[in-house]
């Protein structure tokens, strides 16, 4: 009989029962400064999707346009996307610290004066700053959790998943629950929130390090590590997978037309969803059919779902887009997790982790700024479902591009969740 070095039947389910009480342990040891930034995190994903559930009231009480709708998300996101490229400069020249405040005090001025914009192109601009705020401060706080945390990495990383799942799920229910009110009513909750924030890691986190102890890093440097074909590649696929994810970001609540407190509930269960998959999913998948084939499986399933939005937007079913939004987590919390690993995995670039990270996140995020802005002349253009279709073009390049990655035969490491939590 041959002897192989396998684990015993009965730890896997030994191990799975362990896993909740390990991880609330490791929450439990974790030291304040990562406590505060993990929950300042948890309120800038909330912004998010805080628009979502108020986009039809927008629209109704400024008079918008759905090509003016979407545009709170084009330029917000398209802000993010440059601004990607100089957050690991200004980490270096400023210090994390300053640029996790800044950024967050930048929040707090474009969603506090959001609350007094008396039409859509003043809130349009004040997006712009939301945008700039988001990049500075999500670009830098996992780094600084990471670096902070006690235990392994993946410790780091489950606590910053958990900020994001929270943030997802919380933010449209906290802009449905206020929205009914008034449109805004959740811009006033989210400047209070981010406030709170930016106040606690002004006082409580840790002085930065004298700059000559930090790696330098030149705003170019995000764009040459693009040289890297592999890399390159796995970007353009994200960039179009990303593209349809702000379909339904951008598109959805006004192709459902539903008050406030419906639609939040709805894109509360997307958020629960795309939290849950993150976690729990998507790493178990990678381990089973490895990277690259999780990424190509949940595209797959993404573009299923957009084709079912396009079926209920066809036949005036509302419930069915409802279901699309919903089931659309799925897929992407895999997506979120596991895209950008693939990138770092198949490039075999020398280049910085977090240099690499900034390039592929700058061609992952110009696909939702794109995409955000097109989707209303799509609808105009060819009719309202043709958003859905397109969705489902773009998952199909998507999966083109990914299949022409070439990857290297790894274990799903804690670098893996390392990489996919931070470019989300």
């Amino acid at each position: 009989m041959t002897v192989t070095d396998r684990t015993p039947a009965s730890a896997a389910p030994q191990a799975a029962h362990d896993e909740p009480s390990s991880m609330l342990a490791m929450f439990r040891q974790q030291p304040r400064a990562v406590w505060i930034t993990a929950f300042a995190a948890t309120i800038a994903f909330m912004g998010i999707g805080l628009v979502d559930p108020i986009l039809h009231s927008i629209a109704e009480a400024l008079n918008a346009p759905p090509n003016k709708l979407t545009l709170l998300f084009g330029v917000y996101v398209g802000v993010q996307c440059v601004a990607m490229l100089v957050t690991g400069w200004s980490a270096y020249r400023f210090g994390p610290k300053r640029t996790l405040t800044v950024g967050l005090v930048c929040i707090v001025l474009a969603s506090g004066i959001s609350v007094l914009a008396g039409d859509i192109d003043q809130l349009i601009a004040l997006r712009v700053l939301w945008g700039l705020g988001n990049a500075l401060f999500l670009a830098t706080a996992l780094a600084f959790i990471v670096s902070s945390a006690k235990g392994d990495r993946h410790g780091a990383i489950m606590m910053y998943e958990a900020a994001l799942g929270i943030g997802l799920a919380v933010g449209p229910l906290l802009g449905a629950t206020l929205g009914e009110w008034t449109w805004r009513a959740p811009f006033g909750g989210t400047a209070l929130l981010m406030l709170i924030g930016a106040i606690l890691c002004a006082i409580m986190l840790p002085a930065d390090s004298p700059r000559a102890t930090r790696t330098p890093v030149r705003i170019s440097d995000p764009l040459k590590a693009l040289k890297n074909r592999t890399l390159t590649i796995a970007g353009i696929g994200s960039a179009f997978y990303t593209g349809a994810l702000f379909t339904v970001i951008a598109w959805a609540p006004i192709a459902m037309g539903l008050r406030p407190i419906h639609a939040g509930m709805i894109f509360f269960g997307w958020g629960l969803l795309t939290a849950v998959a993150g976690v729990f999913l998507a790493t178990p998948l990678a381990r089973a059919i490895g990277e690259k084939g999780g990424v190509l499986t949940a595209i797959t399933g993404y573009g299923v779902v957009m084709a079912l939005a396009g079926i209920g937007t066809l036949t005036g079913e509302v419930w069915l887009i409802g279901l699309a939004v919903v089931l659309s987590g799925l897929p992407s919390g895999i997506l979120n997790t596991l895209f950008t690993d693939l990138a770092m995995a198949s490039g075999g670039t020398d280049t910085p982790r977090s240099v690499s990270s900034a390039g592929f996140s700058f061609l992952r995020w110009a696909g939702a700024a794109i995409a955000a802005v097109l989707v209303s002349y799509l609808a105009e253009w060819f009719g309202e479902v043709a958003p859905w279709w397109f969705a489902v073009g773009y998952c199909a390049v998507a999966l083109g591009a990914v299949a022409m990655v070439r990857t290297k035969k790894r274990k799903v490491a804690e670098d893996a969740a390392l990489i996919g939590a931070e470019e989300f």
